[in-house]
């Protein structure tokens, strides 16, 4: 027993100094975490972008210490990954206000990147055996699936002995202490955990083994199986978009990628018993799977290009096209080349990857933004809404161009183009707008057409209401909610806000200053009954509801209301942004 407590000491100690910076970046990430949870700074963004970008330093650092260890190069690569991780800190916004999806199609693809990064880094020339490549990336993914389970059981047990603890011995303790011991042992503890697994690193790595039997099990009874499904599945969907001759759904292209990569995945997994004489149906998988990939692609393209033509450029639509240009390649390469080698997939990707990160004017940041101004000046220019440069909101316009026009503006706004959609304004008006809060933008356009109609199966009953101008008469001031429901809104001292919950425990009330409350779920509910038996989509005079609400007169507003019919014991209602008149009393 003191010679295995000795050996594992000794293993923690030279795991500790054969990877400080991995360790270093997986304890900032655990602090940052547990300060998150302990509310510790007032800023609680700054803690947020620390976590981001420690987590990315994690897998970065460790990629960095293979480099190092391949070229015998000391800490000269990890002081540069220390320096690109300070500069790309300093690249998150300030505030979190301005942490936009824009900054998740950022960090998302650089996380990936980082781990992509690690599985070919140290063998970028061609010296290097291909066996040894497959071994390096077998041993990292079997120890990956170890660390899971390890760190699951340990943080678990680790859990339950302090709950038994404060539960015989009444000890207290805070309900904060078990979500920080949670990320502390999810982040510092699963780090160093497959760094213990890793050993002395490459050389460990590297060295040639046994196939794990049960990495062989799992691809040829339940991966390969799996893929046969969906290449099937996929097969009979294009036939039928042959036979019916109708565009693709959006979603397909989803699917394709997963069949693709799943299938590439069991092709690396199975990699060195391809030539293995016994194991003819994996030659044959080998052989084939390239090929079953070609009309898929096909179908790929169509039905990316079918959104991108319809709606433009996205940075998700962007990735999507840039995977089915990887893929055609990847396809192109395992195909037509005589001796392929399978490090060509991380090494590709990855430069894919680098590509729509950082490739002037044709990178997924600048693509989407020309795209969208394009988008935004053709339906402008098409519906006639310019004069002078500038939009006319007195001009009839349908309700679907006029949200479409706000999620144009939304969308741009997010991308640091504030100036841009706000030269399509009026000095005056864009005062309304100092926020990308453009859901209130199709109001103001005073000839407003509502187009959009609801199923002509009656599962839906849709009320839409025919003025949209709010007459103030009686009242002191009008307020239009924000766009999320139990968002709060500041009416001078007092906070408004609406609660809309559907569901078995239905809410739909006004709060104000969390004491006072007005209840308008009666009235939604005598509306509907109101009209049920009538056509599913009618067009009233006016959706509203008056009461009193603490200090204030209240009429609440509807521009549209609708209610599904699936189920007539559970409420179900949606409702077009309403705003409040009100007055004091």
């Amino acid at each position: 027993m003191k010679n295995k407590l000795h050996e594992i000491l000794l293993n923690a100690k030279e795991a500790i100094f054969r990877y400080p910076l991995v360790l270093l970046m997986s304890a900032i990430m655990s602090l940052a975490a547990v300060m998150l949870i302990e509310d510790f700074l007032d800023d609680s963004f700054i803690l947020i972008k620390i976590m981001i970008v420690s987590s990315i330093g994690i897998s970065l650092m460790f990629a960095l210490k293979i480099f190092s260890q391949r070229r015998e190069m000391n800490f000269i690569p990890e002081i540069l990954g220390i320096l690109f991780l300070v500069g790309f800190y300093f690249i998150l916004p300030k505030n979190e206000d301005d942490f936009t999806e824009f900054y998740a199609f950022l960090l998302i693809p650089v996380c990936i990147l980082s781990h992509l990064l690690v599985s070919f880094v140290a063998f970028m020339r061609r010296k290097y055996l291909e066996i040894n490549f497959w071994q390096y990336n077998k041993n990292l993914f079997v120890n990956f699936f170890l660390t899971l389970v390890f760190t699951g059981v340990l943080t678990g047990g680790v859990l339950l002995a302090v709950l038994a603890v404060d539960n015989l011995f009444n000890v207290g303790i805070r309900d904060n202490l078990y979500g920080q011991i949670a990320v502390s042992l999810l982040i510092f503890g699963s780090s160093f955990i497959f760094l213990l697994f890793n050993e002395t690193g490459l050389d460990f790595l590297e060295k040639e083994g046994k196939y794990p039997v049960v990495l062989k099990f799992f691809t040829q009874y339940v991966l390969i199986p799996l893929l046969c499904i969906y290449v099937v599945i996929l097969y009979f969907y294009s036939g039928k978009i042959l036979i019916n001759w109708e565009l693709p759904r959006g979603w397909v292209s989803y699917l394709v990628l997963a069949y693709s990569i799943v299938g590439i995945l069991a092709l690396l997994l199975v990699h060195p018993l391809k030539e293995n004489t016994d194991k003819s149906w994996i030659r044959i998988f080998s052989k084939l799977f390239y090929f079953t990939l070609i009309p898929l692609i096909f179908l790929l393209f169509i039905a990316i290009f079918t959104r991108v033509l319809e709606y433009g450029y996205t940075e998700p639509r962007y990735y999507v096209l840039l995977l089915a240009l990887w893929l055609s390649t990847v396809v192109a390469y395992f195909i037509f080349r005589k001796n392929p080698t399978i490090k060509f997939i991380p090494i590709s990707l990855f430069c894919f990857g680098l590509f729509a990160l950082i490739f002037p004017y044709f990178n997924a940041f600048s693509v989407a933004k020309r795209s969208q101004k394009n988008e935004l000046e053709k339906i402008l220019n098409e519906n006639n809404l310019l004069v002078n440069g500038k939009i006319d909101f007195t001009q009839e316009v349908p309700d679907t161009v006029a949200y479409e026009i706000a999620d144009k503006f939304e969308f741009l706004h997010k991308r640091f183009e504030k100036d841009y959609v706000h030269n399509y304004l009026s000095e005056e008006m864009q005062k309304d707008f100092p926020n990308a809060y453009y859901w209130s933008l199709p109001q103001k356009f005073s000839k407003r057409i509502y187009t959009r109609k609801i199923q002509a199966d009656k599962s839906y009953l849709n009320l839409v209401s025919k003025t949209s101008e709010y007459d103030l008469q009686g009242f002191d001031r009008l307020v239009i909610l924000p766009d999320y429901q139990d968002t709060p809104v500041a009416i001078d001292s007092d906070s408004l806000r609406m609660i809309f919950k559907n569901g078995d425990s239905p809410e739909y009330k006004l709060l104000l200053n969390q004491s006072d409350s007005l209840n308008f779920k009666g009235f939604l509910e005598e509306t509907f009954k109101k009209y049920e038996s009538e056509e599913p989509f009618q067009e009233i005079d006016e959706i509203s509801f008056e009461g009193d609400l603490g200090k204030y007169r209240i009429k609440l507003i509807f521009k549209s209301i609708n209610r599904s019919l699936y189920n007539e014991n559970q409420s179900n209602y949606w409702y077009e942004r309403p705003v409040i008149l009100l007055k004091t009393k």
